[in-house]
């Protein structure tokens, strides 16, 4: 039988790496997983406590709203206008997503259709390609990375580009190149989106995980940004709340409502327990973000101290839960995928191939910061003992 949407996808290079993670551990062995975005560190006490009131009331049993419960909305609206100075209408510019990745893919429906074109970087999260690919348009793939301008690169791929795009994606902090942009980068974006009618959306999923000094910004802090774009957030990283699946669309009033009303053809909304318990995060544990942040920023130091030790120097990233590290020039050749499945053997550390990051993933891996300092100690202990052409 053919599967008409997903016969488009590739085989799924992650589940490689799994699959010999979990035959190791089947044998016995201490696989360290640093592979799998999925934060460890618990949520808010006060969510918690809360969900658990709520889901023992029966009046919370029944359906909720696709777009969410006027309170949540208005909770997201105040957040935004605490953290970021961003004034938005719960009512008009606020929807719920069951986590930012459903918001994202539903959202391509809306926008885009066979036809159409979307600009995405590369390379990057692998919903943000096959997102607009499962909506039945072309991707232009906008290297990023290190070495690359950014800004340059979207610009020529617009001018190369027919028809023309009517999606920009967006990700800053990004996952997976933890590459990082200032208020002027998104100004210009606006700018750019105004003069050519097209629609920006940006997802902001590691608003708050920005160190040394870095402040991500959101790209609704720039006037008129609304006229243009929609941003997607989501309490998984900054409140650690990754199961709960909780996430709003942000912005442009028509977009939003585009979504709206795709959703309730599709979904009855999150659970209303988990609706109101993110209410009380939002409004009761407004700083846990700031120690979600101390965490991860402390994990990426142990990393990358102690890989430096090892002879592989990698940059410091000033954003995101993950550290993106090329390959080290004596395994280069091997290619991510390889060296990957080396690590799991022989380091006993499971870390992501960049190639499953699409076109420009090569060449790298990401560690995710999903462990203790303890345990990433012990990683770069066995990473030690595998890399032994570092000297």
């Amino acid at each position: 039988m053919e599967f008409r949407r997903i016969n488009a996808l590739p085989p799924y290079v992650f589940a490689t790496i799994d699959t010999l993670k979990m035959d190791a551990r089947r044998a016995g062995e201490d696989v360290i997983d640093l592979g799998f975005g999925n934060p460890d560190i618990p949520s808010p006490e006060v969510a918690v406590d809360k969900l658990c009131d709520a889901a023992r009331n029966p009046r919370n049993h029944r359906y909720s709203a696709s777009r969410g419960i006027p309170k949540l909305r208005l909770a997201i609206a105040d957040l935004y206008r605490r953290r970021f100075g961003v004034e938005l209408d719960p009512d008009t510019q606020a929807c719920t997503s069951i986590g930012a990745k459903e918001g994202f893919s539903h959202l391509m429906w809306t926008v885009l259709g066979p036809g159409d074109a979307a600009l995405v970087p590369s390379p990057s999260y692998p919903i943000h390609i096959w997102g607009p690919v499962l909506a039945g348009a072309d991707v232009r793939h906008v290297r990023l990375g290190p070495d690359q301008d950014f800004l340059a690169n979207l610009m020529l791929s617009w001018e190369e580009s027919w028809p023309r795009p009517r999606v920009i994606v967006l990700s800053f902090p990004h996952n997976p190149t933890t590459t990082t942009v200032d208020l002027a980068f998104m100004t210009r974006m606006v700018e750019f989106a105004r003069e050519h009618d097209v629609l920006l959306v940006h997802d902001f999923a590691y608003a708050d995980l920005g160190f040394d000094g870095y402040d991500p910004p959101s790209i609704l802090q720039v006037p008129g940004a609304t006229d243009v774009a929609v941003e997607l957030y989501t309490l998984t990283k900054s409140f650690s709340m990754a199961g709960w699946r909780m996430g709003f669309l942000l912005g442009n009033e028509e977009v939003v409502a585009a979504l709206a009303r795709l959703k309730s053809y599709l979904d009855y909304g999150t659970f209303q327990p988990i609706q109101i318990a993110s209410i009380v995060a939002m409004n009761e544990a407004p700083d846990y973000p700031v120690e979600v942040n101390h965490i991860y920023r402390s994990r990426r130091d142990a990393l990358i101290d102690g890989l430096a030790r090892v002879g592989w120097a990698i940059d410091r990233p000033r954003g995101t839960m993950f550290v993106w590290a090329p390959i080290p020039e004596p395994y280069e050749e091997m290619g991510s995928l390889e060296f990957a499945k080396m690590l799991v053997r022989e380091a006993k550390v499971a870390v992501s191939p960049g190639v499953g990051f699409g076109p420009g993933g090569e060449g790298y891996v990401r560690f995710a910061l999903v462990e203790n300092e303890q345990r990433i100690g012990q990683a770069v202990r066995g990473i030690r003992k595998a890399l032994t052409k570092l000297g």
